[in-house]
């Protein structure tokens, strides 16, 4: 591994805080995931406070068609909505949206507000059994992961969302999720 100067000591401090920030934007540019904080850190000095690196790098993109984003434990850079069509326009794909049908849709929805959640508890919900083939569905679109197991007779698997959940929802972490309220509101859950 190539060794790096984190410390920048030879830079004075307004050029070493913007070299770093320059470092977190060329590491989340080169990241088609979410960088977690422990990655981050390894490119910058210990004296780099990490939040304000990223909230002055946040600043600085406020003007630009991307910006840094938190989901779950990392950040990544993310094309902000209003270009979506630009960008689609450009690549010709169309309009690529998650392909999931209304069960599917309601059962990753049931996961992500009851996690960890086994296909029992997902039954309970539905009042009937839910498929191994649409959680195979949802995990293999990398929504859901395997929880831990279960503490009951059986230790049966549970259900969680993942990383990839909370980007392809723009989420940054799951108290970002709609209230039972909000949902109502929106005609999207009973009363």
């Amino acid at each position: 591994m190539e060794m790096i100067d984190r410390e920048l000591a030879d830079l004075p401090p307004e050029l070493r805080w913007r070299k770093w920030m320059r470092r977190i934007e060329a590491v989340l540019f080169a990241s088609p995931r979410p960088v977690p904080r422990a990655d981050l850190a390894r490119v910058v000095g210990q004296g780099a406070a990490l939040d304000l690196l990223l909230d002055d790098l946040a600043a600085e993109l406020a003007d630009r068609p991307y910006e840094v984003v938190r989901v779950g434990e990392g950040w990544l850079l993310r094309t902000r909505p209003a270009y979506g069509a630009v960008i689609r326009a450009a690549a010709n794909v169309g309009d690529r949206k998650i392909d999931l049908s209304e069960r599917d849709l309601a059962v990753l929805a049931a996961i992500a507000y009851h996690q960890p959640v086994t296909r029992d508890g997902l039954a309970e919900i539905f009042g009937r059994e839910i498929s191994r083939d649409l959680i195979g569905r949802l995990a293999a679109r990398e929504l859901i992961a395997p929880g831990p197991r279960a503490p009951r007779r059986g230790a049966p698997y549970t259900y969680v969302t993942t990383p990839n959940f909370l980007v392809a929802f723009g989420l940054a972490d799951l108290r970002d999720l709609p209230d039972a309220e909000q949902l109502r509101d929106a005609g999207l859950a009973g009363s």
